[in-house]
């Protein structure tokens, strides 16, 4: 299994960042290949400054090693090796129309004393992040989104959803860090699924990601905005940040396993603002946003 989702995500890899590329026009990917002294490695590979994408990234890492005691009491399990494969992504564009985005697939085995698979499962999501709510994109990246989840179980959309809006939240702002989208993790053999099962259906949802997201690129990439729409940007980033270092398992899990540092903070934007107390105009559009990010909606 390990063997199989690695080839997939080196290819998706491949083609996402080709995608984007094109998308931009302008700015290509920086490749880096890592390895860790662990064990294992990974191929990151950042955009910045084109036309259309401040920053992003777009990495693969497959790791594997003794599982650190910090992991282990977290895991429930003592003394055990690991391997993790995964590609996780965060694009932020230029345009405070265009919604950042993140998507994560990711598969993570633990091995018994006499290297026997312990535990097997499969984990990951994709969600979006707007500065200005447009309700038809929100609708598409659903939409989307539940498709995929269909096509194997059409319980898998609303509990995944659920999942996605309980996760990616600021507890500490009581809002959401986005409009949410898919969240899911241990998806492990059942009664149902088995390990193959699991695969196309992670495999699928990763198929997704570009006809999710590029159609909302394409459509605001180019409207015009003001100084003040990028300030609201830039203060939304501020949120984005929060999150990502107070709340996000994958950046501790990281930092945890000594991961590399550059590619774990490449999801950081590379504009940010924190206003003391900044509360929107009443009945703007920032106020919308707000109120949507507190009282997560159905889309689909």
């Amino acid at each position: 299994m390990k063997e199989q989702f690695v080839a997939y995500i080196r290819e998706l890899q491949n083609t996402i960042t080709a995608k984007v590329e094109e998308c931009d026009g302008k700015a290509t990917f920086r490749q880096d290949e890592w390895a860790r002294k662990e064990g294992g490695g990974g191929r990151t590979r950042v955009i910045e400054n084109g036309n259309v994408f401040e920053k992003g990234g777009v990495n693969i890492s497959e790791v594997h090693g003794k599982l650190p005691e910090s992991m282990q009491t977290y895991f429930g399990v003592e003394d055990a090796d690991f391997f993790a494969c995964g590609l996780s992504l965060v694009l932020h564009p230029k345009n405070p129309f265009v919604p950042t985005v993140h998507a994560n697939w990711r598969y993570f085995e633990l091995y018994g004393p006499s290297g026997n698979v312990a535990a097997q499962w499969f984990g990951g999501g994709q969600d979006l992040t707007p500065y200005y709510l447009f309700e038809e994109d929100a609708k598409h990246f659903h939409s989307v989104c539940k498709s995929a989840c269909d096509a194997h179980n059409p319980e898998f959309y609303p509990k995944y959803k659920n999942q996605c809006d309980e996760y990616f939240y600021n507890t500490h702002r009581k809002e959401g860090r986005g409009i949410g989208g898919l969240f899911f993790d241990r998806l492990a053999v059942s009664d149902a699924m088995q390990m193959s099962d699991w695969f196309h259906f992670v495999t699928d949802v990763g198929d997704s990601f570009l006809d999710a997201y590029i159609p909302i690129v394409e459509k605001r990439k180019d409207l015009a905005f003001s100084e003040a729409h990028r300030t609201w940007q830039e203060i939304r980033r501020g949120r984005y940040v929060e999150f990502n270092l107070v709340h996000d398992k994958g950046t501790l899990f990281g930092l945890k396993t000594d991961g590399r540092i550059e590619s774990i903070l490449m999801s950081l934007p590379p504009h940010v603002q924190w206003v003391y107390n900044h509360i929107p105009d009443a009945e703007s559009e920032e106020e919308k946003l707000i109120n949507i990010l507190q009282h997560p909606r159905n889309w689909v």
